[in-house]
């Protein structure tokens, strides 16, 4: 059988990391709690492929709102100025400013649509419980875990031009309907990175493995 920390009955704290020497029943890690946090701990995430689907879908329903509504209303002498984060991007481009450009096109277009076809790849493989390239899924969740804590970046921008326009009485800047669908994707995406365990990229090849040495050793051994 191959060795696993679940079959030593190990089981690692999510919250503080602690490892701790658990049964090996199911029915046991419900009553667990860490010593050290007293968090609860669970050797998987009940529901986790279901919650990190249904998540990622009303992410997607809501990734063509936010960027094709409105993201920040701009009242000025001038009239009234109605940005999406394409226009936005445009508008600091031919303004001077490329680098917040590129910044907030990398942040609200780039990363969350990458982040979400990368969780969508994750959660299509885990639900084929495929074995094919579980080392390089595996970084892809770490690499995914890294990057969503710049996921809010565009929404600091907007706060930032805001507090600084209304600051010289120069204008009143509003966030419109846009901003309010990129948070609930930037929120759902975080979400659904959390509710996946990572810990489903590799069951299948534990699985497959144990088969194999059952299959490969002899009767009567």
């Amino acid at each position: 059988m191959t060795a696993t920390a679940r079959s030593a009955g190990l089981l690692p704290c999510s919250v503080c990391g602690l490892v701790h020497r658990a049964g090996t029943g199911l029915a046991a890690d419900h009553q667990l709690r860490c010593t050290r946090c007293h968090a609860p701990m669970r050797s998987r995430i009940p529901g986790s492929l279901t919650r990190t689907t249904a998540l990622l879908l009303a992410a997607y329903v809501l990734y063509l709102p936010a960027n094709l509504m409105t993201m920040m209303v701009t009242e000025s002498i001038y009239g009234v100025r109605n940005d999406t984060i394409f226009t936005g991007i445009v508008y600091l481009w031919i303004e001077g400013s490329p680098a917040l450009a590129v910044i907030v096109f990398v942040a609200s277009i780039l990363v969350p649509m990458l982040k979400l076809l990368a969780l969508t790849w994750l959660v299509w493989m885990a639900w084929r419980r495929d074995t094919r390239l579980t080392l390089p899924r595996t970084r892809l969740y770490r690499l995914l875990e890294f990057v969503g804590r710049w996921s809010m970046l565009d929404i600091f921008v907007v706060a930032l031009l805001t507090a600084i326009v209304q600051a010289q009485a120069l204008a009143t800047v509003l966030p419109g309907a846009g901003a309010m669908a990129f948070g609930a994707v930037v929120v759902l995406t975080m979400l659904a990175s959390l509710s996946f365990d990572p810990r489903l990229i590799w069951d299948p090849v534990t699985v497959r493995k144990d088969s194999d040495e059952r299959v490969d050793t002899p009767a009567g051994s």
